[in-house]
């Protein structure tokens, strides 16, 4: 496990500095192992053994101490000295006795020194000690280890957590859900690589664990977040039992002066972004052309202003929270649903079951998830011309329609009184960059580029929101470790959504992360007046925010790629004029861009519900495609693995095409409407 860029000794005062940190107690057992590995892989056998040796001395209450002991074993190993490997094992097990690697080495070494007997009774003892073990018991282990992570990390201590989802996960490596969930951890703890492979655990396997989204957050690959999601749809959602379900034939609506009847379902209909996105859209519907319903599928909770708001505005609010997926269908085919709107997607607390029993003959994917559903079930998406060109349509299952920019605002939000740069702990003097996405956006190579930048433009400083204490200190000791005095990284505290919103516009220049970047936390930064500089990719997840900044009227803060991202931002810095020109331009088109025209975005919308109940009732709704979806996932697995973060989309494509070419010679592929017709030109 890795937790940061590892510190690798040139001299001896590094050293020193981090035997220090060991004797100190400053060095996490994360960093001892990428140190100590980083040193033996460039030759440094010795200080690496010493690192190991120091730390263990002092670090004697380690609950993982066993493993120090195992890879300081490893390491003794390396240059012949058995003795002291066979003592470091034994050590290892006396902490550990169920500690399977320690006995698995301890007999391989008793082998290498002639002691043959030895080993065979080492091995022999621990199969021994393990043959009650049953598929019961370890899934039962696997449970318990999984509850602790959880626990563990609801409590704060995420770097239990971690140690507790990686024992689980070496306990089995093909179940996805520890991996999951520890791969999301250390990403919200800044702790690159994200995926560090062992002798147990693969990178194919950890690519099968990755969520959705946690793929958004790791590779701009639109083909493998496809792949990844119908897989998850596949495995994870199924195909319920529908014949208890009875459905209700299309209605013939078009011309007759009926309502079309929207269904809305989210968990997310309250104090939220979404819930703030979607306020005056429900608002703003025609309700003499359409007939609103709100399916609530949240963890009940207190009502709050903004649920408030939205119950005020719909026609009828349904709680379908204590609802089974069955129960939750059958009370939308008993309204008669029309076009059933998908506000969740593949997030939090989402209740995709529901729409695979198909309770309304219409189904959309729209707002609350970055990327196709790839599901049977979703027709439709809606999204807008920048986040999804014409060219890109082949990224997504569903038949893509637009409307102006995809991000809804509420011109309605509350908003405080702006505050001072010194009352929220910024310098009134210094270029203040910001970027208020949440720690898992930040990638080692988004953070190297803020760390140019910074180096670049003296006296600037990052602003960022505020993470867990560990995090933070670990993103400051990784700035200073590129050059950068830590106390240039301001953290915001958290704060009401009001004040937040006041706050935001003191920064100078927003700072979009990559592959995933800002969606809603963009929208506000732009109408505060915060200009975002921005690097489009290939996603819908790294497209949204150049969407916005284009919507807001300001194309020229979206970069060409890195290079250009990295030399703007400089050039804005340097000349503050030239971006203070920027502000007076989003000022001057602030109630009049497309990002701010809800009304529009409203009335195109409906157009859209319209334009589907009409398809519908001609029998043309369109059938997603998912041939080949599980090609698209092999090839992708192996080439996110390859960690690639930014290329051109004909580069891309054709990384495909070579590995598709070289399956259909193993076993011809059926051709699809994504990149295989049938041949590799």
């Amino acid at each position: 496990m890795t937790v940061s860029t590892p510190i690798v000794p040139d001299s001896n005062a590094a050293l020193v500095s981090i035997l220090v940190r060991a004797r100190t107690q400053q060095l996490s057992l994360a960093e001892l192992f990428q140190t100590a590995e980083s040193m033996a892989a460039t030759g440094q056998i010795a200080q690496a053994i010493e690192v190991y040796k120091t730390w263990i001395a002092f670090n004697d209450n380690h609950p993982l101490l066993h493993l120090a002991y195992f890879n300081y074993a490893v390491s003794l190993s390396t240059i012949g000295d058995m003795a002291g490997t066979l003592n470091a094992l034994r050590t290892a097990l006396k902490i550990s006795p169920e500690f399977a690697p320690a006995h698995i080495n301890l007999g391989r070494t008793l082998e290498d020194c002639g002691l043959i007997g030895q080993a065979v009774l080492q091995w022999r003892s621990y199969t021994d000690a393990t043959a009650n073990v049953t598929p019961d018991r370890i899934n039962h282990r696997l449970l318990a280890l999984q509850h602790i992570g959880r626990v563990l990390e609801s409590a704060g201590k995420l770097e239990e957590a971690e140690a507790a989802l990686w024992q689980a996960m070496e306990l089995q490596p093909h179940r996805t859900e520890a991996a999951q969930h520890w791969i999301m951890l250390r990403m919200r703890q800044c702790k690159w690589p994200v995926v560090t492979p062992s002798s147990h655990i693969t990178s194919r396997q950890f690519m099968d664990a990755m969520s959705s989204m946690s793929i958004a957050c790791y590779a701009d690959d639109p083909l493998f977040q496809l792949a990844k999601a119908h897989r998850y749809c596949t495995t994870a959602v199924g195909r319920p039992d529908t014949r208890s379900l009875v459905r209700k034939p299309v209605r013939q609506k078009s011309g007759t002066g009926q309502r079309l009847r929207v269904g809305y379902v989210s968990s997310d209909l309250r104090q939220h972004a979404v819930g703030f996105a979607l306020s005056e859209v429900l608002e703003l519907h025609d309700k003499a052309s359409v007939e609103i319903f709100a399916y609530y599928c949240g963890i009940p909770a207190p009502l709050d202003s903004t649920q408030a708001r939205i119950k005020q505005s719909v026609d009828h609010w349904r709680d379908i929270s204590s609802l089974s997926d069955l129960e939750a269908a059958q009370q939308i085919v008993a309204d008669e649903i029309d076009v059933l709107i998908d506000v969740n997607g593949y997030t939090k607390d989402a209740r995709t079951k529901i729409f695979a029993h198909r309770p309304a003959p219409v189904i959309v994917n729209f707002c609350g998830y970055p990327g196709s559903m790839a599901s049977p079930y979703h027709q439709y998406m809606i999204a807008d011309d920048y986040i999804v060109p014409a060219e890109n349509e082949l990224y997504y299952t569903e038949k893509v329609l637009r409307i102006p920019c995809n991000q809804p605002v509420d011109r309605k939000r509350a908003v405080s009184a702006r505050p001072t740069r010194a009352s929220v702990g910024l310098p009134d003097d210094a270029f203040v960059f910001a970027s208020f996405n949440g720690m898992q956006k930040i990638s080692a190579s988004c953070f190297a580029r803020w760390m140019a930048i910074l180096l670049a433009t003296p006296g600037s400083v990052l602003w960022l929101l505020v993470g867990d204490d560990s995090v933070n200190e670990r993103v400051k000791q990784m700035a200073q470790q590129a050059g950068v005095a830590p106390d240039r990284l301001i953290f915001a505290g958290k704060t009401p959504n009001a004040d937040h919103l006041a706050r935001i516009g003191l920064a100078d220049l927003f700072l979009d992360t990559f592959p995933y970047g800002a969606h809603s936390t963009a929208a506000d930064a732009i109408t505060q007046g915060l200009p975002v500089l921005t690097i489009p990719g290939k996603s819908f997840a790294s497209r949204f925010c150049a969407s916005i900044v284009s919507a807001a009227g300001i194309p020229e803060l979206i970069c060409d790629g890195p290079e250009d991202y990295v030399r703007k931002a400089i050039a804005f810095a340097r000349n503050p004029a030239s971006l203070a020109a920027v502000r007076t331009s989003l000022q001057a088109q602030r109630e009049t861009c497309a990002l701010r025209d809800t009304d529009r975005l409203v009335r195109r919308l409906e157009e859209l519900y319209w334009q589907m109940q009409g398809e519908a009732e001609r029998g043309e709704t369109p059938v997603p495609d998912l041939r080949n979806l599980g090609v698209y996932y092999e090839i992708g697995a192996e080439l996110a693995a390859a960690g690639i973060e930014f290329e051109s989309e004909q580069a891309y494509r054709q990384r495909y095409l070579e590995q598709l070419k070289l399956l259909d010679e193993h076993a011809p592929l059926t051709p699809d409407a994504r990149l295989w017709t049938g041949t590799a030109g």
